[in-house]
């Protein structure tokens, strides 16, 4: 079997590749924006340089490819949306047998986070494609959100505008694994939420934190204004602040308190917990 994997240079791609390159009856193809070190990736695996803003190398990199595992691109809504209309075109296209995608539990046109509605269009677009789909509807992943912590384990103070949301955070491993697994799998025509084993509002997440680091760590919501105002003043980028914000609009209307056992029937693992990996990570 011939496996695609796109943003094979990032943190998600790159372990799904390397996940996949350990199989003896998979050839992985690794689809990049740009040529990596050799260093950067298992011996046995193609390296295929296709920027998603470039249709003829898409078709280029997928040819005689029978499974795509798809990484969304990143950046300003309306530019990741054209790279995802680019890969589906190229994807049927080029007949791909199955296309394993990643998307996100709040994939919803309704919901306020401008990523969430990315990424109900992007499952559209592949089903309107005609190719045979499998979309892996991640959480937030926990390595993500540790950057808040971290902050606010020199702060002491956990500071965002997400009221009593809960978030059933996911290790970016277990997102991977199931990514894989669906790869390897007939496609299964559905989305399949991939979620950490508990959910916990931002009380409780801090609370872990503070167990596990042995500092203290409290929650303090704040007003969705003072975010953005505090967020804007350290020069952060108006797309992700805007991101960010609407994320945390999200979080507030509860669209991530949602635990299934997806992770466990796919892969035959329990998903990591948020102390393993912030005892894992220090």
């Amino acid at each position: 079997m011939r496996i695609a994997v796109t943003g094979a240079a990032g943190g998600l791609g790159g372990r799904v590749v390397r996940l996949l390159a350990d199989r003896a009856d998979v050839d992985v193809v690794a689809m990049t924006r740009r040529k990596p070190p050799a260093e950067a990736l298992p011996p046995r695996v193609e390296v295929a340089v296709a920027d998603y803003a470039d249709p003829a190398a898409l078709r280029t990199a997928l040819k005689g490819v029978d499974t795509l595992v798809f990484v969304s691109s990143d950046g300003p809504g309306a530019r990741v949306l054209l790279h995802h209309r680019n890969v589906a075109a190229a994807a049927a296209a080029e007949r791909v047998g199955h296309v394993a995608a990643l998307s996100s539990v709040d994939a919803d046109a309704a919901s306020p986070f401008c990523y969430a509605v990315t990424n109900r269009l992007t499952e559209d677009l592949f089903l309107a494609s005609g190719v045979p789909c499998s979309f892996a509807r991640a959480s937030l992943y926990t390595e993500f959100f540790r950057a808040w912590l971290i902050k606010a384990r020199a702060t002491g103070l956990l500071r965002l505008p997400a009221a009593d949301g809960r978030i059933s955070l996911v290790a970016r491993d277990d997102v991977a694994r199931a990514l894989a697994a669906l790869a390897v799998g007939e496609p299964t025509g559905r989305h399949h939420d991939i979620t950490g084993p508990e959910s916990a509002d931002l009380a409780g997440i801090a609370s872990i934190a503070a167990e596990v680091w042995k500092t203290p760590v409290a929650y303090v919501d704040i007003p969705a204004d003072t975010y953005c105002a505090e967020t804007a003043a350290t020069g952060m980028d108006p797309w992700w602040l805007y991101a960010f914000a609407s994320l945390f609009a999200s979080v507030r209307e509860q669209r991530w308190d949602r635990v299934r056992d997806d992770y466990a029937r796919l892969t035959g693992r329990s998903p990591l917990a948020l102390r393993d990996v912030l005892a894992a990570q220090g």
